[in-house]
């Protein structure tokens, strides 16, 4: 069994896991900040420039040439709107009527509705029935920590809770874009194109809504959008592709899993967040889906690889 597809990963790589999911995790942390004071499209703004420039200056230590194909700017303009621009500020968006904490909590169903939507538009992942258990299970996590008496009901937090899930779909939709539009191409550069895509799209919008940012934000707040971009942005894309290198796409399911679980943490601690018990049941349950989705522990409990599973025509 090779590295991609084995349950196993040595310490420097899981050292790195969970370094990106505590990056990931505060995301969430560092946007309640800034929505202080900013609303959630100039945060997006803010995020995008200031990653795609911290990511340019990468580049161009690195020697990487930036792509000047007219094709490939239109495929990263895609990518930007479907991975950055439109989740990024349904999440803020969403983060200005829930929890931090839950928001993290919904938006790792990015990772059993990513299955199911590329299954269904992409040929070399078809659906199986393994796929569609994880992904039925991922749903009925979500109607736990949405809460079955709050599902019949439309309101602010109800709103702010499916902001975050049609972020999680978008980012579904930016994976299969991503396969079909930009395989082959460096993965620095296709995250700079798409960050740059995105603050191409974002800018228009905030002047449109908010007119031209002042950039007159205290310095807790400019922290805050540091943190997001620098860290949480930049250089999370290059613990990203390092881990991607050196333990395949199939262990980083693991920084899906552990997102939620730090992003809890940092909002209980540094917000004082606190969640009924009923999200982290829902937690649990989201969690399991994921690991059903991805089959891998399942196969090892089975001795078989899961590729033997039988496929929904």
């Amino acid at each position: 069994m090779d590295t991609a597809s084995s349950l196993r990963i040595d310490r420097r790589s899981a050292l790195l896991l969970l370094t990106l999911a505590t990056l990931w995790g505060s995301t969430f942390l560092f946007a309640e900040i800034a929505l202080t004071e900013l609303s959630p499209m100039q945060v997006t703004l803010h995020r995008v420039v200031i990653a795609a420039f911290a990511l340019w200056l990468v580049l161009r230590l690195r020697g990487v040439k930036v792509p000047r194909s007219p094709r490939l700017w239109g495929a990263y303009l895609v990518m930007g709107a479907l991975n950055n621009a439109l989740p990024f500020t349904l999440i803020f968006w969403g983060q200005t009527h829930i929890e931090s904490g839950l928001a993290a909590i919904l938006n790792a169903s990015t990772g059993v509705l990513g299955a199911v939507v590329a299954g269904l538009l992409l040929r070399d992942e078809r659906l199986s029935w393994r796929k569609l258990a994880g992904a039925g299970l991922g749903l009925a996590g979500v109607a736990v920590v949405i809460g079955p008496d709050r599902l019949t009901t439309l309101d602010p937090r109800n709103l702010g809770q499916g902001a975050v899930l049609l972020a999680a779909l978008s980012y579904s939709l930016a994976s299969v874009w991503a396969k079909l539009r930009l395989a082959g191409q460096p993965p620095l550069a296709n995250a700079f194109g798409m960050l740059a895509g995105a603050a191409v799209i974002m800018l228009p919008l905030v002047i449109w809504q908010d007119g031209l940012p002042t950039l007159d934000y205290s310095p807790r707040v400019w922290a805050a959008l540091l943190g997001l971009s620098l860290l949480a942005t930049a250089l999370a894309f290059i613990l990203y592709f390092a881990i991607l290198a050196r333990a395949g796409a199939a262990n980083l399911m693991l920084v899906t899993l552990l997102i939620p679980a730090f992003a809890i943490l940092i909002g209980r601690v540094v917000l004082g967040e606190q969640l009924p018990a009923g999200v982290y049941l829902g937690l649990a349950i989201i969690a399991s889906g994921l690991v059903v989705t991805d089959g891998r522990l399942l196969a090892r409990l089975r001795r078989k690889p899961p590729a033997e599973e039988p496929q929904v025509p």
